[in-house]
Order: C-alpha cells, then structure tokens, then sequence
C-alpha cells in the first residue's frame, strides 16, 4: 500500500462495499484508540455482518484522530468510521 497523502493531512476511512446489502453490518470493535499511531494496513476496526468479521485496515500511516462510529453501531457501504492524520 503507498501512501499518496502529504503528511499532516487528514484521511478518512470509509466502510467499503462489501456486497452485503441484506445483511446488516456494524462496528464490532476498535483496534486502535483514539490517538494511536498506524502504519498503513494496520488493521483498525472489526465489522461484524450476520456471523462473519470484516478487519477494516489503515488506509495510511500516521495518527488516529477521531472514531466517527462507535462500537454496535450500525454502518453501511460509505460510512465514514475514522478520521487520521498522515503521518511517519
């Protein structure tokens, strides 16, 4: 994975779609605290769709500013769940 994003700048990470859409999905649990450091596909946050986890992974390297979702709550495709500030 590159990271394209200058440093300081911020990146969301956003619910992909998963082609889920009779099974409703949620946040199931964060990985990384708010304030934590990531490296590009550090895995961040668990989805949970029927019986099935989903690993959401950092989309750069850098700091975990804010969760937007918390845990049980219900997302879809586009959700943005967390906002990170790019980073070393």
């Amino acid at each position: 994975m590159v990271d394209d994003a200058a440093e300081g700048q911020r990146e969301r990470l956003v619910v992909p779609d998963l082609g889920l859409e009779d099974v409703p999905l949620a946040v199931s649990l964060w990985l990384v605290p708010v304030g934590g450091s990531v490296s590009a596909g550090d895995r961040v946050v668990e989805l949970v769709a029927g019986s099935a986890t989903i690993d959401l992974e950092a989309p750069v390297s850098g700091r975990l500013v804010t969760w937007l979702v918390e845990e049980d709550e219900a997302v879809t495709a586009g959700t943005v769940l967390a906002e990170f500030e790019v980073g070393d």
